[in-house]
């Protein structure tokens, strides 16, 4: 049974995850930059084993990583911390799972490392927070119920009395200087985010969604070839959908020339600083989330809907990484390379992780 390292330990996510995985009754290996704050933690925690490495010092985090072990990333946002994580467990052999939400980076994790970790026979597995494994987990179980005939599916995530981490807020800016994509007439094709907005029933209510570049687009035409169509939506309020919309069209210019994507990204840093903590046990405590999955035929028609229901979505991306790295410490992943959710488990196992982690059907 391969170790489990939580790298980003001393961070909001990497702290909650690290702390559920104690719960299941794992000892995982803390791994962070400041050699004060990861040993505290790892003695809060029962006297863990530390290691210490900056998510910009691959030399240091490779001595950490070992051939078969589980590393699970949390160091965001992905676009600028997240590459040597990736690129270590890739070359290493060690299987890999992260928290990234960021769809640029879980297309670099499929296209530049999956093929490298597949020649390690060791799996990654990235997203693997509440973006994207519902999105995933609705989808599959819609594309079930609907059978052959189904050749699109949309996905869409709403939460409830959510508080946002510092983390989060660092990606979501960063993500607009990104360019998106879409899974669109059965091939990968180029779209910004934000460029559809649709809306959704949930319980009675009808919630609008925005399009954004989703794990979903890569790992559910892997596990359903037949696949046309994937759309991944994003719950928020009407009048802020609108005004994404627009700020991702006037914002084209900036994403396509390097020197105003520079002068962006370098802005965003200054203002949004990830790391800097995120809603407490209390706000945790009464937020929800609700994510929709609906399979439609090539006329439109739709033939399944599922909808999920769970808790925090904090709560809910530790408890998910921490079942999928103590599956996949036992052996329990079903392919190497970059995979989605469910071909890297079953759809089955999934939903059993799902449900261990919150989210309930129906």
């Amino acid at each position: 049974m391969g170790r489990i390292l939580v790298f980003g330990a001393t961070g909001y996510t990497g702290d909650l995850t690290a702390r559920r995985l104690v719960a299941d009754g794992e000892r995982p290996v803390l791994v962070a930059r400041r050699p004060e704050a990861v040993r505290a933690l790892a003695d809060e925690l029962g006297g863990l084993d530390v290691a210490v490495a900056d998510a910009s010092d691959e030399a240091a985090l490779a001595a950490a990583v070992e051939p078969g072990d589980v590393l699970v990333a949390t160091v965001g946002p992905f676009l600028r911390h997240g590459r040597t994580a990736a690129e270590v467990a890739a070359g290493t052999g060690a299987h890999y799972l992260d928290s990234t939400g960021e769809g640029s980076f879980i297309r670099e994790v499929f296209e530049r490392w999956g093929p490298v970790a597949a020649e390690h026979g060791s799996a990654m597995v990235p997203a693997f927070g509440f973006d994207y494994v519902p999105g995933s987990l609705a989808g599959a179980l819609a594309l079930e119920q609907a059978g052959p005939d189904a050749v699109r599916v949309d996905v869409a995530y709403f939460a409830f009395h959510f508080g946002t981490s510092a983390g989060t807020k660092a990606s979501i800016a960063g993500m607009t200087l990104e360019e998106g994509f879409r899974w669109r007439d059965g091939g990968l094709r180029p779209e910004r985010a934000a460029r559809e907005v649709r809306r959704f029933d949930v319980d009675g209510r009808s919630l609008t969604g925005v399009s954004i570049p989703g794990a979903e687009h890569l790992a559910l035409p892997a596990a359903y070839p037949r696949l046309r169509e994937v759309g991944v939506y994003l719950g928020i309020p009407p009048l802020v959908a609108r005004t994404l919309a627009v700020g991702s069209l006037l914002s084209t210019p900036a994403r396509r020339i390097g020197a105003l994507k520079r002068a962006g990204s370098a802005g965003i840093g200054k203002v949004v600083k990830g790391s800097t903590g995120g809603p407490g046990a209390e706000v945790r405590a009464r937020a929800r989330c609700a994510v929709v999955g609906e399979a439609r035929s090539a006329s439109g028609e739709v033939l399944a809907t599922v909808t999920l229901r769970g808790p925090d979505p904090y709560d809910y991306t530790a408890g998910i990484l921490a079942w999928g790295a103590r599956t996949a410490a036992a052996g329990g992943l079903q392919g190497s390379g970059a995979l989605g959710p469910v071909g890297a488990f079953g759809l089955e196992a999934l939903r059993t992780g799902c449900e261990e982690a919150g989210l309930t059907v129906g």
